[in-house]
């Protein structure tokens, strides 16, 4: 009796830790590897979401015009706010769709990264509201579209208070404020809190991305700024770990995501990876061997969240020694005009004769908007087509593109 008694107790064990490992249901981090639930390995493979949440220039065909705050403004100058603010809502509702991510997940992705802005979790104008903004009604409708597609979804703060880069990709002013801002890390570590304990429990999510591209190389103290990455990151993981300790936190290294020796520390949590990105260069083990050395040096998993535009030869064998070297990938981006992604946009017919070219002009004075204004009624009447072709049926796939992925 005994004997059945005890087996019976460790029959009821078992039993108890399989359910508390359903019920976790996160990817965890095991030495080099992502863990899925059910054990598995998972070596990211996706697209990013760029140009959604956070605009940039040349996805729109513009070249001086090129941050988010300066697309709103050349807008607003050329037709006024009203109808700027019109034009993001439609934006935003075309241009990621559940059409969109059900399509990403038949060529063989499983995971996502949605870059955002900051500003959509402060009153802060933005693409075209203030006050009450719709940041978590489009991620939650991201996630819930990724969840019926068994994807996974990674939040990356692309846009950081203050600027974390110093150049038009953090939508800033030109040089990283952020680490020299307490007011700046104050609220971005807000931020951050308020998404995890939004998220804490959604598994779906598979990590917060602190921030993308931290210090470019641009700046005299770049050394002295690369010093204080690491503790703005600690900080930021202690605000995220008291209302959520189970999602994975993913930190970028400092020069566009390629310098990590000043992250020498991960001890200070156990769900800690790291990003790099790459763009160019030869599509060899040897153009990565310092991120692979960084890997290994630290024991966490490396994942490559941006590469891409570039020949299709060069990414089908950069992909293969990614793989190779056990390292996940997202491409950048899934849409913009023309090609190099996944979906490329049409520019409607005079887009670039009316809204590049008044993108392109000198626009320094109150004087020079007025001569450079072009016709009000083209120039909506475009904006509305742009919005209109952003549709995922109106887009056309880039076959040879996402061939060159490797996802399938």
């Amino acid at each position: 009796m005994k004997k059945i008694f005890v087996y019976l107790f460790a029959l009821l064990l078992v039993a108890c830790s399989a359910g508390q490992k359903s019920t976790t249901g996160f990817v965890t981090i095991n030495g080099h590897d992502l863990v899925k639930p059910n054990g598995e390995k998972l070596l990211i493979q996706g697209t990013n979401l760029g140009n959604w949440l956070n605009p940039e220039g040349y996805m729109f065909g513009f070249g001086r015009t090129n941050s988010a705050w300066m697309i709103d403004l050349m807008m607003k100058e050329a037709v006024g706010p009203d109808f700027t603010a019109e034009f993001w809502q439609q934006f935003k509702d075309n241009y990621v769709t559940k059409a969109d991510i059900d399509f990403i997940a038949q060529q063989g992705a499983n995971t996502i990264r949605l870059p955002f802005n900051y500003k959509l979790f402060t009153d802060e104008d933005y693409m075209g509201l203030t006050g009450q903004k719709d940041g978590y009604q489009r991620i939650d409708s991201v996630v819930n579209w990724c969840k019926a597609n068994n994807l996974y979804l990674i939040l990356d703060m692309h846009d950081c208070p203050g600027g974390q880069t110093g150049d038009n990709i953090d939508d800033g002013h030109g040089y990283p404020w952020l680490f020299e801002s307490e007011k700046s890390q104050e609220e971005f570590c807000r931020i951050w809190r308020e998404i995890a304990f939004r998220y804490r429990k959604e598994t779906t999510i598979l990590g917060y991305e602190l921030m993308n591209e931290p210090i470019a190389h641009y700046f005299d103290n770049r050394d002295s700024l690369y010093q204080l990455l690491q503790p703005l990151y600690k900080k930021c993981v202690k605000a995220i770990r008291d209302v959520d300790q189970n999602h994975i936190i993913l930190l970028g290294g400092a020069h566009w995501n390629s310098f990590f020796w000043m992250l020498d520390d991960a001890s200070y949590d156990d769900k800690l990876m790291y990003t790099c990105h790459r763009y160019g260069g030869p599509a060899t083990k040897e153009a990565i061997t310092h991120y692979i050395n960084f890997r290994d040096s630290i024991n966490r998993p490396m994942y490559m969240g941006e590469f891409g535009h570039n020949t299709m030869e060069w990414q089908r064998d950069f992909v293969n020694v990614l793989k190779q070297n056990n390292i996940g990938y997202t491409f950048w981006p899934y849409k913009k005009v023309d090609n190099s992604c996944m979906m490329a946009i049409q520019r409607p017919e005079g887009w670039d004769s009316i809204v590049v070219k008044y993108s392109e002009t000198s626009r320094n004075t109150y004087k020079e908007w007025r001569e450079a204004r072009p016709n009000q009624a083209q120039f909506r009447q475009l904006l509305n087509e742009f919005a209109k072709n952003c549709r995922f049926e109106n887009c056309k796939p880039q076959t040879d593109y996402i061939q060159s992925m490797g996802m399938k």
